[in-house]
C-alpha cells in the first residue's frame, strides 16, 4: 500500500502547489505580531472540520486511510485531509513535507495552505503548525 500512500501525498503536493501558484510566499503579511489565543484542537469528520472554519471541500480522495477536499473560505484556498491513524497520518506529513508548504495538524487531520491561511485556520481550529522543506532555491522561473 506505500503506493497508495505516496499517491495521495503526491496528489496533495500537486493541489497544494496549484492553490498556491507553485511559489512559496516569502512576503510580509502583516499579521506578525498579533497572536490571538490559540483554541482547543478540533476533532471531527472531514465535514465537520470544514464546517468548522466555513467551507465545503471538494472531495478529491475518499479512501479509508485518508480523506481529502481542497477548501476555499475568507482566508483563502488549502487542502483539508483526515486520517484513519495517527501513524498514517504523520507518515502523510514527513512525506509531504519535502514538497515544502505550511502545515496545520490536529488530531488525525490537516490542513495545508499558505501561511497567512495556516495561522487563520489555526484561530479556529486549533492545532500546531508545522512548516516544510523550503526548496525556493531551485525555483528558476520566478513567480
Amino acid at each position: 500500500m506505500r503506493w497508495t500512500r505516496e499517491k495521495l501525498t503526491a496528489g496533495a503536493v500537486v493541489a497544494l502547489l496549484t492553490l498556491s501558484g507553485c511559489a512559496g510566499s516569502g512576503g510580509s503579511d502583516g499579521a506578525g505580531g498579533s497572536r490571538a489565543e490559540v483554541p482547543a484542537t478540533a476533532t471531527g469528520s472531514l465535514e465537520h472540520l470544514a464546517a468548522d472554519v466555513k467551507c465545503t471541500p471538494d472531495i478529491q480522495t475518499d479512501a479509508d486511510e485518508i480523506r481529502q477536499g481542497l477548501c476555499k473560505n475568507t482566508y483563502g484556498e488549502f487542502v483539508l485531509a483526515t486520517f484513519a491513524t495517527d501513524r498514517g497520518q504523520r507518515e502523510w506529513i514527513n512525506d509531504a513535507k519535502d514538497y515544502g508548504g505550511h502545515y496545520l495538524v490536529g488530531r488525525k487531520w490537516v490542513a495545508v495552505g499558505e501561511d497567512k491561511v495556516v495561522e487563520a485556520l489555526r484561530g479556529t481550529l486549533g492545532g500546531d503548525v508545522e512548516v516544510g522543506t523550503d526548496h525556493s532555491a531551485h525555483a528558476g522561473h520566478g513567480g
